[in-house]
């Protein structure tokens, strides 16, 4: 069985990129064969420049959408136009180009007033809302879905409508489950299913039951007893493995079958071992494939935890190594599955007793956390802002149904008074009635004073009704009062209690943001300490240095000269001249030497003239007939403090006589630059070079004191060398 398995990978690793070819060459050639039906041409156009994009031939759809928008913008309908500027909007969105993709949805808007077409007008929503959700716009985003299905749910059947509305309504599915509303998410995923079914797209059908599969995983998650949710999974997850592979030409994303592997592995890792590794190994061969980084550094994730669990640390180890250098090939880097990598290896390291790699995994975690942890602070207070958003709009949609109640008890109010004029009306016409009875039947008083009777008996009793009428409607005003006071006093209460808890998790980010700041404070501290140990370190090496040039080079010249001076006879006349001679030129090389010497401790023409002097001077005094040192400056002005001009001079003498002892070089370049208070530092040779990743292992104590040289003014070092070519250093260091 895992032979059979292992043939069906490779058979599919090796004709996927087939596939998506095979697709792009179809879609192209209905393209052409349509030169000369314009409508059916821009039907044709979104799915080519869809699938053009998915498959990152991004300057082929940008180029087929500039192409054929004029020709859409021609048309007497404007559903096309609105269509391709939608379509561009998104793709513009996709990389990046927001100001492009607003420019593009504007002018989809002003097509959208010259057609009455809903299946297009629903595009255009769909496309709002697209990027809505993209800039974290929740609320204006699921407005816009519900539009856009609104549109679609008018709209006449077509070849792409269903698509479109399926679409629509799995975006809408995907934000309820990240708002966690598990109901709606089920509710818009089973629709999604039927609208894929009806479009009979391969594609399409794919996504649902992925869609499908997610929200039960989720509900799994939250059951995992629930043997039945997890079936469901497996069967939707498998469901969507066996679309693509029935119809592997006519899928246009090659990444897919990948992604559906992952789910199920991660699926099978819990309870089946061997199927998850299948599935793994699966996605690890098709992701190599096809260059998905995400998708070869999670199959390789998932390797790690099974080779985990079964004590192979040395094998997790490797499968985590592979994934963190896939991942960082990806485009969108996703820090969580980066820090969750690096916390594996310092684990897998230190049960292995390797300590030290241990620790340096931990601290790049600790470094790649704090980059982290400072951007998820702008995405929570963008978060804070949506939702003080989503507040405000709520209060406005609560003042709106108040006004709305309020205006059904005013229509309530006039159509009780619409009855009591129609009552007032039909009494006038009874006493119009017996005014008549009267003058017609004036010989019969007694009648009319019965008829009399009855009418005011009537009157009161109207007025009797009237009384209850009102009565009624004054308890049903204080009720309504009452509901209304209840109800203000519990929305007083909630806006009490969420402002308590926004201002207790506030003070938890600020004391949380101390703790933060303390510790890296503690950290400069520690790097201070590190520093100054290094210069004074640095000091006694140019202590240990200068006595053993007083002690080897002015000593013994001195002593020289002592004992030419001792061994002179003052009874040989001819040989003290000659004597006394040797011994002044003798002094004079002393003299030399001791000037060098105090010139390699302090240099007086860096004290006098500053440092582009005293470098000019030492380049000059290091050139021979084998090595030429120049020294260039290139917008220096001399701004830089004399004791950091000492530090930089320093940098530069150790450079220079490192590179002359073991770079074997005939020519150096020393220059000097400032740029926006940046002094650049850059020292190149053509000597043998090295290589770089030796270079830890060949650091001499004059190049750490380079170093901590360079931390103390706070500077940045850069080293680019190549072997046989030559080394350049550079240098920034701020001048203030």
């Amino acid at each position: 069985m895992t032979h059979r398995f292992l043939y069906v990978a490779v058979f599919l690793v090796c004709s996927i990129f087939v596939q998506a070819q095979e697709v792009l060459s179809r879609l192209e050639k209905e393209y052409n064969s349509t030169s000369n039906n314009a409508v059916t041409r821009l039907n044709l156009v979104p799915k080519y420049a869809n699938a053009l994009f998915i498959n990152n031939e991004k300057g082929k759809s940008y180029q087929l959408l500039d192409a054929n928008i004029p020709i859409a913008t021609q048309q007497n309908d404007g559903k096309y136009a609105v269509v391709l500027f939608a379509i561009q909007a998104i793709n513009y969105r996709l990389d990046n180009k927001n100001i492009e993709s607003s420019k593009s949805l504007s002018l989809a808007k002003k097509y959208s007033l010259k057609t009455n077409d809903y299946e297009a007008k629903g595009y255009l929503k769909y496309a709002e809302g697209w990027i809505f959700i993209r800039d974290n716009k929740t609320t204006e985003a699921v407005s816009a879905f519900l539009k856009a299905i609104e549109y679609y749910e008018k709209s006449t059947v077509s070849a792409s409508l269903y698509a479109r509305f399926a679409t629509a309504v799995k975006e809408l599915s995907t934000i309820y489950g990240n708002l966690k509303a598990y109901e709606l998410e089920e509710k818009y995923s089973k629709k999604f299913l039927l609208l894929a079914s009806k479009q009979s797209d391969a594609n399409l059908s794919f996504d649902a039951y992925m869609r499908m599969g997610y929200m039960y995983e989720q509900k799994y998650t939250q059951n995992p007893s629930d043997i039945l949710l997890r079936n469901k999974v497996e069967q939707y997850y498998l469901h969507a493995i066996a679309t693509f592979n029935k119809n592997k030409d006519a899928m246009v994303n090659k990444s897919n079958l990948s992604y559906a592997a992952i789910n199920l592995a991660n699926l099978y890792i819990a309870f089946n071992r061997d199927k998850a590794k299948q599935y793994a190994e699966l996605a690890n061969n098709l992701s190599l494939e096809t260059g998905n980084a995400i998708h070869i550094a999670s199959s390789f994730g998932i390797l790690a935890d099974l080779a985990i669990q079964n004590n192979n640390y040395d094998l997790a180890k490797s499968y985590y190594l592979k994934a963190e250098t896939e991942i960082k090939k990806s485009t969108v880097r996703d820090y969580n599955i980066e820090l969750s990598i690096l916390e594996s290896l310092s684990q897998i390291s230190e049960q292995q007793g390797n300590y030290k790699d241990a620790l340096a995994y931990y601290k790049n975690y600790g470094e790649k956390y704090e980059n982290f942890y400072d951007q998820q602070k702008l995405k929570i207070t963008k978060k804070l802002e949506s939702q003080f958003e989503n507040e405000i709009q709520q209060q406005k949609f609560i003042k709106l149904q108040f006004e709305s109640d309020k205006k059904a008890q005013q229509i309530k109010l006039m159509d009780i008074m619409r009855k009591q004029r129609e009552q007032t009306y039909n009494n006038l016409k009874l006493v119009e009635e017996n005014q008549r009875e009267r003058l017609k039947f004036s010989d019969l008083e007694a009648e009319k004073k019965e008829q009399q009777l009855q009418l005011s008996k009537l009157e009161t009793q109207q007025k009797n009704k009237n009384i209850n009428s009102y009565k009624k409607l004054l308890t049903y005003k204080e009720k309504l009062n009452s509901y209304y006071i209840t109800f203000i006093s519990i929305s007083i209460i909630l806006i009490i209690l969420l402002l308590y808890v926004y201002k207790q998790r506030i003070k938890s980010m600020k004391q949380r943001d101390e703790l933060h700041s303390f510790a890296i404070e503690k950290e400069k501290q520690n790097s201070k300490i590190s520093t100054l140990t290094a210069l004074l370190k640095g000091q006694e090496q140019e202590r240990s240095r200068l006595a053993r040039d007083l002690h080897d080079g002015l000593g013994g010249l001195l002593s020289g000269t002592k004992i030419q001076l001792s061994h002179l006879n003052p009874h040989q006349a001819e040989n003290i001249a000659e004597g006394i001679s040797k011994s002044i030129y003798q002094i004079d090389g002393a003299v030399e030497e001791l000037r060098r010497v105090a010139h390699n401790l302090m240099p007086d023409l860096l004290i006098k003239y500053g440092l582009a002097v005293a470098v000019k001077e030492f380049a000059t005094r290091m050139s021979n007939a084998s090595l030429d040192i120049h020294s260039e400056f290139i917008n220096y002005s001399n701004t830089l403090a004399q004791d950091r001009q000492l530090l930089v001079y320093r940098i530069i003498q150790e450079l220079v006589n490192n590179t002359i002892k073991h770079a074997n070089a005939s020519e150096i370049i020393i220059q000097l630059s400032e740029e926006q208070n940046i002094l650049n530092l850059t020292i190149e040779d053509n000597g043998i070079g090295f290589n770089l990743a030796d270079l830890d292992s060949k650091k001499t104590a004059g190049f750490y004191n380079v170093e901590s040289r360079i931390q103390y003014l706070k500077g940045l070092m850069s080293i680019k060398s190549e072997q046989n070519i030559g080394t350049s250093v550079e240098f920034q260091i701020p001048i203030n």
